[in-house]
């Protein structure tokens, strides 16, 4: 671990909870690599979701995502400055809208749908939108 590195949580003692938390930190290392490839899925979140069940389970899984040399520095930057890059704010607004769209033409057969789905959305966005997209110098 080095000293730019986050100090993990305390690992789960209890093997049971342990595996299934190194067991969901991998299901989200998956599914975020699944969303570098494909537009409809994010990357990021589910890396950082990877990372804290991963900081609660196995150091050496921790170590391993927080200094890759692909999906580390994003990591890092939320970590340590709670950035989130311009394009990855454009990028995840554009698809909840998209999402939003779709569900409220083809999917929803009354207005509560769409409603519930924008206020969570919009709640998710203005969160978004609301962090630093660069480093403060």
């Amino acid at each position: 671990m080095t000293s730019s590195e986050p100090k993990p949580q305390a690992v789960m003692p209890c093997a049971p909870v342990r595996y299934g938390l190194i067991a969901f930190g991998w299901l989200n290392v998956g599914l975020g690599v699944v969303g570098a490839f494909l537009p409809v899925m994010p990357t990021t979140i589910f890396f950082i979701v990877a990372l804290w069940a991963f900081s609660r389970s196995s150091l050496r899984f921790h170590g391993w995502l927080y200094n890759h040399p692909r999906f580390g520095p994003p990591l890092q930057a939320w970590h340590k400055h709670r950035v989130i890059p311009l394009p990855a704010k454009l990028f995840a607004v554009a698809m909840m809208s998209a999402s939003l769209i779709y569900v409220s033409v083809y999917v929803a057969e009354s207005w509560l749908l769409p409603l519930g789905l924008s206020l969570m959305l919009g709640a998710v966005a203005a969160y978004i939108l609301t962090r630093p997209h660069r480093i403060a110098s």
